[in-house]
Order: structure tokens, then sequence, then C-alpha cells
């Protein structure tokens, strides 16, 4: 097992935001006093922003941009237009120079300790036999690949192959339901399916043989299975896909070494990634080729300060961002190979086994095979507080430099206590990445720069290309007040479109409908006057757990079919400084009441349709439901009502069918404001 081990002092290490602005002062004759001119200036003028990225990081196409912009409108935009690119040529082309200075592609461990490296040669030839596979099998540019795999070296191996083909990729992770995975993959008719046998986590094997047995059937579309062994031989069940994954990348021959990755267009879609809103089926959201590239080049290694691992100013750097493969931050991993970055992955639970908690479990992962950024959800680091973790015991993490989080609001009590575990080890100014963005643009609005002052609870700067604004509800952009997170102009990484969307209608009314022309992300964010940004959690009634995010139509499908239930609601009360708190409101039939027994039933409902994160931290019994006149749920007023607002401001009791029926939710907003100041 390799790690980094920095004996001998090193230089001091320059940012990247740093030396992208020393190449701009080089080859555009441009220099700028404060990061507020350099965000203006990126902002106002995209066109030479975006391609100074393109130049800067060296994009290739066999033809030359002459347009940047075409179109400038949301949604809609025309990015580089005629020209031509592949993800995976940009990964690939750090082969050689990364593997001469010895570093490894991709590290890996599971719960087991299972312990694996792969070489950027061998990471090369498996994702050439994988490729050269699929191809035999008739996959085509533009079909689409449907994967159900955990954060294992494979699934990257299997991502990139398909990518190399101009196929699209998209995935789910195997602690998801059933159900929820089939709501996604029927949407985009994959010919290919990708899946593991079962996974380990929480100190258990869970088989999912049957699981994919069941994906199998209800997919008339698929035509080949590839079948991955995660639980070994004898583990797998009545598992037996067309050809297992182990075979499939074994190639080595002179077919394999000639592979190259197929030029597509800049907006050729490259995978496909669900978020879910308040009524119907996930959003399948298109994300294409170039834009993927120029938005992780810019936010991750810019503003995330991740650096190449072979470059002298980041020598040995090695990039880990704990997530499962249904988060974005999965992709946001991979995307670190793009700048010829080390990453490290961990498969398991962060919180070690179920029945012996140990929040140090990823920890000493990241000590273990000396991490340089270490990122995970807020939640995590909010567990790890609450654990009472000794970080001072893992030497080991000495070699962490930076921290990332994101998912939801990250607590300045939570950031200190971090910091101050990091000062026992002598490193007493941790700089944090603390960021905030969407799967829906795969990418950030905000986020950190190392070159600005560090204010727990904060993050540090809207990010370059991002014309973020805060507006109040006259719709007028507002500093140091909290207000509508929206975005003015386009960035190159929003949906293309979504898949099986006639006239962008779901689309449009996903992040328009409230303002024509202008993105609205459903987030409450405030501008300080020394332009730090602080999320206080989501404007809408979509649920956020752990940074998964997960429409509230999925869990009531779950719930409400049970025969016990007539009606539900579900709130998630995500708020800056408040622990997240989401209960589950139950009507039941007549003379029934809400007993353990049927509480686990809920709880199991939601645990096997959907998944163990969004089942609720408690359920009540109520008479009704609020409902507006026309008859919907009225989540987001009784989540305003529940953070603390009062009744008069958050609702119009005129417009509702049944009134009353709020005295019940007033009463529990009044018990727990009374709870949090005893």
């Amino acid at each position: 097992m390799s790690r980094r081990i920095d004996n001998a002092p090193t230089p001091p290490r320059i940012p990247q935001i740093r030396l992208y602005q020393d190449w701009l002062r080089e080859h555009r004759g441009l220099s700028f006093d404060s990061y507020d001119a350099l965000w203006r200036w990126s902002v106002e003028d995209l066109p030479a922003f975006w391609s100074s990225i393109w130049d800067c990081f060296g994009i290739a196409s066999p033809a030359p941009y002459r347009e940047v912009l075409a179109d400038d409108r949301m949604p809609g935009a025309v990015w580089f237009p005629g020209t031509q690119v592949n993800y995976v040529r940009q990964v690939l082309r750090h082969v050689g120079p990364a593997h001469r200075a010895g570093l490894p592609a991709l590290v890996a461990r599971n719960e087991r300790g299972r312990h694996r490296e792969l070489s950027w040669p061998e990471l090369q030839r498996q994702v050439a036999s994988v490729a050269l596979h699929l191809r035999s099998q008739g996959l085509q540019p533009g079909d689409r690949v449907a994967a159900y795999l955990p954060n294992v070296p494979e699934a990257i191996v299997a991502f990139l192959a398909v990518a190399a083909l101009g196929g699209v990729w998209s995935i789910c992770a195997p602690d998801m339901g059933t159900n929820a995975v089939l709501d996604r993959f029927k949407q985009i008719e994959p010919k290919v399916l990708i899946a593991c046998d079962g996974v380990t986590y929480g100190g258990k094997d869970h088989d999912r043989s049957a699981v994919v047995a069941q994906l199998r059937a209800e997919l008339p579309s698929v035509r080949h299975v590839l079948g991955l062994q995660v639980l070994g031989p004898g583990g797998h069940g009545a598992f037996q896909p067309d050809t297992w994954f182990d075979e499939a990348a074994m190639r080595n021959d002179a077919e394999a070494d000639a592979f190259e990755p197929l030029w597509v267009p800049f907006d050729h879609p490259l995978w496909i990634v669900y978020s879910s809103g308040t009524t119907g089926l996930p959003k399948p959201i298109v994300h294409g080729h170039g834009g993927i590239m120029l938005v992780m080049m810019a936010h991750q290694v810019l503003h995330s300060d991740i650096g190449c691992s072979y470059h002298p100013n980041t020598f040995g750097e090695r990039f880990h961002w704990y997530s499962s493969t249904g988060w974005v931050m999965w992709n946001a991993q991979v995307a670190g190979l793009l700048a010829g970055t080390t990453c490290c992955l961990y498969d398991g639970n962060p919180g070690g086994p179920k029945d012996a908690p140990d929040w140090s479990t990823l920890w000493r992962f990241g000590a273990e095979v000396g991490t340089t950024f270490f990122g995970a959800g807020a939640a995590f680091f909010a567990n790890c507080m609450k654990a009472g973790v000794d970080l001072a015991a893992l030497p080991g993490l000495r070699s962490v430099r930076a921290l990332g989080t994101t998912g939801s609001p990250l607590s300045a009590d939570v950031q200190r206590w971090i910091n101050a575990q990091f000062a026992k080890l002598g490193k007493p100014h941790m700089w944090w990445s603390n960021i905030s963005g969407g799967t829906d643009f795969a990418g950030a609005f905000i986020g950190g720069n190392r070159e600005l002052p560090l204010v727990p609870g904060e993050m540090q700067c809207r990010l370059l290309g991002c014309s973020v604004e805060a507006w109040n509800e006259r719709g007028e952009p507002v500093i140091g007040e909290v207000g509508e997170l929206v975005c003015t102009r386009p960035i190159p990484s929003m949906p293309l479109y979504f898949w099986n969307d006639p006239g962008n209608q779901r689309y449009m009314a996903s992040y328009f409908d409230m303002y024509p022309g202008v993105w609205r992300h459903g987030d409450w964010l405030k501008i300080t006057k020394r332009g730090g940004c602080i999320i206080y959690g989501r404007s809408d009634a979509t649920i956020n757990r752990h940074g998964l995010r997960m429409g509230t139509s999925e869990l009531y499908a779950a719930v409400e079919a049970l025969p016990e239930v007539l009606d539900a609601m579900v709130v998630d009360l995500e708020f800056l400084g408040r622990e997240s708190w989401m209960p589950l409101f139950v009507v039941l039939r007549p003379g029934l009441a809400l007993d353990q027994a049927l509480k686990t039933r809920i709880n199991d409902a939601i645990r096997h349709a959907v998944s163990p994160r969004f089942v609720p931290d408690q359920v009540y019994q109520v008479a009704e439901i609020p409902r507006t006149l026309t008859g919907k749920k009225q989540e987001l007023p009784v989540k305003k009502l529940l953070l603390g607002q009062p009744l008069e401001k958050v609702v119009n009791r005129e417009a509702m069918a049944n009134p009353a029926s709020l005295d019940w939710f007033v009463q529990l907003a009044r018990e727990r404001e009374q709870a949090r100041a005893a």
C-alpha cells in the first residue's frame, strides 16, 4: 500500500486561483486588484472567461473554437459550437506523466479492509477493454447505459468506457429501493445494465440479486447485462449476468492498446443524473461532455484548490470526497481525474458498523492513504462532533491540507470543533472549501477561495462564471439580506435538457417558472457585504437528506401505498444553525392509532421503496393534511411555520380548503420553540 510521506520541507504551495490569475496576466494581459473585480469580469464577459478556462486547462479538440457563446440565453445557451471533445480523452492525457511520477490514478478501500490501487496505465487498459466489449454488444453513441453499482473503481472504469464510446451514463446507488431505481431507469430506456451482486454496508452484506433480477425484468430495453461481483463467489445468489465485469475488463492486446475515445460534439450527452421535485417522477437531467469538463476545471481546481498530482506545486495530491454513487459528489470525485489527480475512494458506512458506530472510520482511511483533500457531507462532520471523535489519535491526518463540505449548511460550531481537532495535530489554520450548488448543473454556485478570509459558518465567495444573486420578494438583488438564490446568466454545465421532456416543459417549470430567463435554484441565500455567502436551506419543499435531494412524491408513493395510511405529508427542516429534522405526518383510517408497530411498517416502506436515508426522524398522526383549494399539500407553509415564522406570513387561510387543520401544526411549532428555549 503506497502512501505519500513528506519528511522533507516543501516549498509553499501556490493556490490554483493565483496560478490562474498569473496565466491571465501573461496570456490575456488581464490583472485584477481584488477577487470581486475578477468575479465581476467573469460574469460580465462570459466568452472571455470560459475561453480562458478552455485555453488555460488545454481542452483538446481537433477543430479550434471560433465562437464561445453563440446564444446567450437560459435555457438554450449554445457553447463552443463546432468543436469536438471527449471527457475521457481529457482524463487519459495524464497517463504518461502521472505514471512516470509513480502516482496511482485510484486508491480504494471498502468496509472489509480490501485495499486496491489502480495505476494510470491500468485504468487506461481496463477502460479500453470494457469499451471494446460494450461496442461488440452493439453500444452506439447516444445509447444509454444504466449502472447499479457502489463506489468502487469498477464504477469509474465503466463510466469512462461508456463515455469513451459516446454512450450516455446513468448510475444509481445499491442502497436505493427497487421502485426508486426503476422510476429513474425506466425513463431513459437503457440498452445496457451494469449491476453488482450486492454491497457491504454498516458491517453487513446485502444481497442485491433479487433487485437486479427485477430491474432486468422491468427494463425491456436492456440487451446486455454486465455483472460485478462485490460480495464474491457464492455471495451473489441467483444473479447471472450475460458477462462478468472482470471478464469484460481482461483484454490486453493490440486492439486495446490502440483504442481511442470517440470525438463528440461539445454538447454531446455525457451522463444523466436525477433530481426530484415535489410532484411526478424524478427529473432525468442531461449534461454534456464539454460543459462538465469546463465547469469541473473552473470550480474544482480553482475554487477547491485541487491540483494535479504530478505537478511540482501539488505533487502527491490525493483527493477524497466521501460519496455514494447516487450523489453528484461521486461525479465530482471522478472529475479529479480530469486534472490528473489521484482519487481516493471509500465504499461503506462512514460511521462504521451500525451495531458499534465508529465515526473515526473515514478519518482512518484518509490518514492511512495520505489524503491531502478530505471532503464529505456537512452531516458527516456534525456526527463526528456529536460522537466526540479524537482526530489527534490519527497522526496520519497531518497530510490533510484542506477540508471540503457540501450537501447542507455547515454550522459555525461544527467547523470550529473540527478546526480545534486539527490544531491538536499541529495544523491550526485548516482551510475549508465549503461549497453549495446542485445535481442540476453538476457544479457549485458558491464556494471557496484560498486567498480570501475564512469565516466559520460562511462560504467565501460566489464562484467565477456564476452570476449569482440573492433576490427579495420583489425580484430585486439584495446584499446583507436573505433572498432567493438566482443565477442570471448561463453556465456551460447547465442541463442540455431533461430526457423525454417535450417542449422542455419540465425543465422550464423546474427553474424558470418564477423568473422567466433567470435560474431560480430553490435555496435561501445571504450575500454579506464582504462578499461571503450563507445558505439557509431550501426555499421549496424538496427534501435534502445528507446531500441527497428527493422529491416528496416518491416518499408519498411508498407511505400511502400502506392500507392504514389515507394521506401523508413530510417536510425537511434543514436550516443553518439548527439540527436537521424531518417529520412525517400521516392521516390514518378511522379507528386506527399510530403505534410502534405501524411506525415500523411506515419506516420500512420508506427504507425499501426509497432509501434508508429518507426514513423520517419522527412520525405523527394528524387529523388532516393542510391543502390548498386546488388540493395541493401545503408543504412549504408548514415547513416555514415549523421553522418559526408567524402563521400570518406563511399562508393565506382563505386560499386553503381546510384552514382549521393548521391549528395542530401551530401548536407543534410552539412546543418546538419552547423546547429550544428551555
